[in-house]
């Protein structure tokens, strides 16, 4: 096996996260994800139409999920790195920006530590 065929996702969404996507891209359009960390929204995942924000070579792309890619700023990643972060959906009230907050749910990250192994893929594989 080569190393991007067992590079293990470092985010995943849930089905339900996938459906309330797609039916906010069918609203909004192509659709941005940016793990926030500021002092408003604490450290809850926001969902931008693409180009409302700025992407730069302080974010870490982390992937891509429903077709949506999942940002994270450098000095976060250095916290999260070791962490494989799936995006879900719960009822509540979001960020305040974040464009599923009108509709009664919020995005909400679940995270777990990867394994050593994972870990030794990933810096193989330059991702973290």
């Amino acid at each position: 096996m080569t190393v991007s065929e067992t590079t293990p996702e470092q985010v995943l969404v849930t089905d339900s996260a996938r459906e309330l996507i797609a039916s906010l891209k069918g609203e909004h359009g192509p659709l941005i994800f940016h793990q926030s960390g500021g002092c408003c929204d604490g450290s809850s995942p926001m969902c931008y139409p693409a180009g409302d924000l700025m992407i730069g070579d302080v974010d870490v792309l982390l992937g891509t999920i429903a077709d949506v890619p999942f940002y994270m700023t450098r000095s976060q990643f250095e916290y999260w790195k070791h962490t494989q972060l799936t995006l879900d959906v719960v009822p509540g009230r979001g960020g305040m920006f974040s464009v599923e907050g009108s509709r009664g749910l919020r995005f909400l990250i679940r995270s777990r530590v990867f394994t050593d192994t994972e870990i030794a893929v990933l810096r193989a594989a330059g991702r973290i």
